[in-house]
């Protein structure tokens, strides 16, 4: 898959992740993406080394988007315990 077929799963995963798991999130639309497209990758390593199956098979493919959404929400977990701990002083 190319670049841009990564950049849409990964704002599509990174959207469905964020409503799959309440709470307030501290990133925008950027954040988001990035988390997702990380997270996609994150899903397909992980699938491949525990499961031993080649997960990001195409675009269409469930199996892609399940690892996407699934890496996605694991580095939103992530994401969230490092950031809401930060605290700010004005």
């Amino acid at each position: 898959m190319g670049i841009i077929a990564w950049v849409i799963i990964g704002l599509l995963a990174g959207l469905i992740a964020k409503a799959l798991t309440p709470g307030r999130d501290p990133g925008g639309l950027v954040v988001t993406t990035l988390i997702g497209v990380a997270g996609g990758l994150l899903g397909g390593w992980l699938g491949k080394v525990i499961f031993g199956v080649e997960a990001v098979d195409g675009f269409f493919e469930l199996s892609t988007w399940v690892a996407a959404i699934i890496g996605s929400i694991i580095l939103l977990l992530i994401y969230r315990a490092v950031t809401g701990r930060r605290t700010h002083h004005a």
